[in-house]
């Protein structure tokens, strides 16, 4: 069972038409993707007419969406489609999937109310099938306002310019239907160490496990919902290693594939120095800061190979991480991060509002002490932000490339820190937490987190392992490949390739490469690409001009990670 063929991602003329939920693998696929009847309101009833046409997975925003413009701060986005399932899909129920759609979604199917949805960054599904007819017609409509700041909105501003970037809204993931019996396979629950695998198979109580494995194939059987599995001669995931376990489920009429992979990660302290450790081994997160905005699509890259060229361009220059920078990814994203071995160090996606003063300039100069809890004290803001994090763990807990998470950066939203560390522990107590990336610290943590871009960066141990989670931010505009010929952002300016790519690495060999012999976990450079006027990336935004030697940079790479 493929879990995923990117080869098929504009079939039929529809963008993004590849499975898009690669640890839920099954046989029923209809996409929804391509062009949709598109409407622009200040009214919040169904408009009589829809006057445009859009095409989805891809934000109205965007260039690719055929829209290109930021719609009425005020105004409504309604979606109209089409469509006749093929004779023999439905067998007892049909699922309606989106994979995300920013902010607010209601959604009928043939007249009728089928459901809402709060939330832009997480998949969301709703049983259609007691209204489907011969031919359907399904329609969505959005709020995505943006001005209260309430839900989990990330770099998106109204007025955007320097870290802040163009808006989002409406549909920007895949919109599919799938067909399941009665009884069905809901959901996979995995859980790894360095042996084995434990499985928990939500929606059903007994079935077979099936798994792939080079020594030939192992059966396990599947009761009151669990199964353990202990491959024989067990590897390990690993980023120059990404070993994973395909296996199916079957249970009654439904079938499902999916893979884990064996892997660990905890705290050691070694040679006195606590260290981050992978498999019971120390590991340096040699990472990229990656944002996931792309030029033409905004949130949604052209294709699937966006992601995936943007995995192997890290890897190439010898990177071992991406800091997921506030944004909730597709599933092929982070399918591709472990079938590729990239780690991926995950944001939260923040709330509430922003303070230059407070959340930026202040702890800039050193003012980092506040006690959080009496920051953003609104209860509904609190609220959608826990909201939001716990979709996010149960969203990507499976994938085995992502081995920490980062509660708050910069103080964007932060409140309570203690308190949310202990509740993400609740959910998730298997990876690294990083609760206050950059500052406002005093509280619970598995890392010492520092953001340092304005003086030299010295390490200093401490009790915890030491990450530096941002850093550089050096800035190279190469001609012809540039947003806004009129401004730029970033840290410090070079006006040439070779002066930039000089300074770059003598970041690394003056500052992170004495600082990882003394003990530094990790450290995140500043960005993968460049995004609108942000333009202090390795790559243009365009993803056309690579602005460093990947010979020279990844040499770095190596020795971070002692694979010289």
């Amino acid at each position: 069972m493929d879990l995923y063929t990117p080869e098929g991602e504009n079939l039929n003329g529809q963008p993004w038409n590849i499975y898009p939920r690669p640890m839920l693998v099954r046989d029923s696929f209809f996409c929804l993707n391509g062009m949709w009847d598109f409407a622009e309101s200040p009214d919040a009833e169904i408009p009589a007419q829809f006057s445009e046409q859009i095409r989805v997975p891809f934000p109205p925003e965007s260039l690719l969406s055929g829209i290109h413009r930021v719609p009425d701060e005020n105004a409504y986005l309604y979606y109209r489609t089409a469509f006749i399932l093929p004779e023999g899909f439905v067998k007892d129920r049909v699922i309606l999937h989106f994979g995300a759609a920013d902010q607010i979604a209601e959604v009928w199917c043939n007249g009728t109310p089928i459901g809402r949805h709060e939330g832009g960054y997480e998949a969301f599904s709703f049983d259609i099938t007691d209204c489907l007819q011969a031919e359907n017609t399904l329609m969505v409509k959005i709020t995505d306002h943006l001005s209260d700041f309430v839900f989990p909105y990330g770099k998106q501003s109204r007025k955007p310019g320097g870290m802040w970037y163009t808006p989002v809204s409406g549909i920007w993931q895949t919109v599919w239907l799938e067909s399941v019996p009665e009884t069905f396979i809901q959901s996979l629950e995995i859980r790894c160490d360095t042996e084995k695998a434990e499985i928990t198979v939500h929606g059903i109580e007994d079935g077979i496990l099936t798994l792939e494995t080079p020594d030939g194939v192992e059966t396990v059987p599947v009761t009151v919902g669990k199964a353990i599995v202990s491959p024989a001669n067990p590897v390990c995931w690993t980023p120059e290693n990404p070993c994973l376990y395909h296996f199916t489920v079957q249970s009654g009429e439904d079938t499902v594939g999916s893979y884990f992979a064996l892997r660990k990660l905890e705290t050691k302290e070694i040679d006195g120095i606590p260290r981050l450790c992978l498999n019971g081994k120390p590991i340096f997160f040699h990472a990229l800061l990656d944002q996931g905005y792309y030029s033409d699509g905004l949130f949604t890259p052209a294709s699937p190979a966006g992601y995936t060229n943007d995995i192997l361009l890290a890897k190439n220059l010898g990177f071992n991480t991406l800091r997921k920078h506030i944004k909730i990814e597709p599933a092929f994203f982070y399918a591709e991060c472990d079938r590729l071995g990239m780690i991926v160090w995950q944001d939260m996606v923040n709330n509430g509002d922003y303070s230059f003063l407070r959340d930026s300039a202040l702890p800039t100069v050193g003012l980092k002490k506040r006690n959080d809890r009496h920051l953003h004290k609104d209860p509904l803001t609190r609220e959608k932000f826990i909201a939001g994090m716990e979709s996010a763990v149960k969203q990507l807990a499976n994938h085995p490339s992502v081995c920490g998470w980062t509660v708050f950066n910069e103080g964007w939203g932060q409140f309570c820190g203690s308190d949310m560390y202990a509740h993400l522990r609740k959910l998730d107590d298997s990876r690294f937490i990083d609760t206050a990336s950059g500052w406002f610290g005093g509280v619970e943590s598995d890392v010492i987190s520092e953001h340092v871009y304005f003086r030299k960066f010295r390490f200093r141990p401490g009790k915890k392992p030491v990450f530096l989670s941002e850093f550089g931010g050096y800035v190279y505009r190469p001609e012809g490949h540039i947003f806004n010929p009129d401004k730029e952002y970033g840290y410090r300016f070079f006006k040439d390739r070779e002066t930039f790519e000089d300074a770059f690495v003598r970041l690394y060999e003056e500052e992170i490469l004495p600082a990882a012999k003394k003990g530094l976990c990790g450290a995140v450079y500043t960005q993968l690409s460049d995004i609108e006027e942000e333009t202090n990336g390795l790559v243009s935004y365009d993803r056309r001009v690579v602005k460093v030697d990947p010979v020279r940079v990844k040499a770095i790479g190596d020795r971070l990670t002692n694979r010289e």
